[in-house]
């Protein structure tokens, strides 16, 4: 296993382990408790929670991600391999991967499996075959099933369906060792929204913070969610993942608290990195005019929404949105080659400024 608490296994591992342990157990008849995996990184010790064989030609064996340092979906998650062997045919591979209850079908283009496959990752996929193949009997052919049982209740809180990849999570990793969400594994899986988007001639394409940013986009605007980005807390990658892939034109919309932060330059949104948000408000309210005793109020504010009261109170909201709209599009020209239409929301979803296409 791995050494420390902000590290785990990926799903991909898990299911090699369980595949390797049923092959195994076919084989040898021995209990097994525990498998070692090699992974793109290093060799792994993974403990096996049950193996059994089911005939002499198909064995089962199930394991669990253990809980590290991240609030992963998939951690305690049940994972199992069902290894049948079966007759090999001419010039066919040893080693045959598929899956079955609660791993997601890829529906959309855009993605690392091609429409009508099972969403098993091409790294998990090489794995498998990498630590199986040596071990399958001459002239037979591993038939390996993936099946997660909680996979489609899980899947709901993953971005699966916004990818179209409907009936169950994905079978993921890159290097078979999991990372804190802050990872660039994690910042990875949030550019595949953008692939999906293109290869599906997308072109109207709408980055909003998060959830709440896109249901208020679904309400406000005249789009569907394949238009609709998120971006989490990794403003500043994603926007350059956009520019990377020739996208120069989008709208920006998200909640106020969120978005005006990128107008004082600060490209990561997460809380712990910067806030920042009275001092931008306090400054553009001053360039637009507010006196001391508004700009003291706006700077004792708790939230952007208590400082959009008090600017509706002197009249001067859509004064001071404007300009923080405008900032926002002049920092990302500053720092990428986009042009972006910023559009700036309160919690129930009314327009803050109005300089902006739509």
């Amino acid at each position: 296993m791995t050494n420390d608490n902000y590290t785990g296994v990926t799903t991909g591992t898990i299911a090699t382990a369980c595949s390797l342990a049923a092959l195994d157990v076919l084989l040898d008849s021995e209990d097994i408790v525990c498998v070692k995996v090699e992974t793109p990184k290093k060799t792994l010790d993974i403990i096996i929670d049950d193996c059994k064989k089911l005939s002499n030609f198909k064995a089962q064996a199930s394991a669990h991600k253990n809980p590290y340092n991240d609030p992963d979906v998939t951690v305690n998650l049940e994972i199992i391999a069902t290894v049948e062997l079966i007759e090999k045919s001419v010039e066919e591979s040893n080693i045959i991967i598929t899956g079955g209850e609660g791993v997601g079908k890829i529906t959309k283009p855009g993605l690392q499996i091609p429409v009508g496959d099972y969403a098993i990752n091409p790294v998990p996929r090489r794995m498998i075959v990498k630590n199986l193949q040596d071990k399958v009997p001459e002239g037979k052919v591993a038939k390996v099933t993936i099946s997660i049982p909680e996979g489609k209740e899980i899947a709901r809180k993953t971005m699966n369906p916004k990818l179209g990849i409907v009936g169950g999570i994905s079978v993921l990793g890159t290097t078979g060792i999991a990372r804190s969400m802050s990872s660039d594994a994690y910042k990875n899986s949030m550019v595949t929204q953008i692939d999906v988007a293109l290869a599906s001639g997308i072109d109207d394409l709408i980055f909003v913070p998060g959830n709440i940013g896109e249901k208020l986009a679904l309400k406000k605007l005249n789009v569907s969610k394949e238009n609709i980005i998120q971006t989490g807390n990794f403003v500043g990658f994603m926007f350059e993942e956009a520019e990377k892939r020739g996208i120069c034109n989008f709208t920006y919309f998200g909640h106020m608290g969120k978005l005006i932060k990128v107008a004082g330059g600060i490209f990561d949104t997460k809380h712990a990195v910067a806030d920042g948000r009275r001092e931008i408000m306090v400054t553009h309210a001053a360039l637009c005019g507010a006196d001391k005793q508004t700009l003291q109020r706006l700077y004792d504010s708790k939230t952007t929404d208590d400082m959009m009261d008090i600017l509706n109170e002197t009249n001067i909201s859509f004064e001071v949105s404007n300009s923080i709209a405008s900032a926002i599009h002049e920092r990302c020209l500053q720092r990428f080659d986009l042009d972006l239409n910023v559009i700036l929301v309160d919690m129930e979803g009314n327009y803050l400024n109005n300089n902006f296409k739509r």
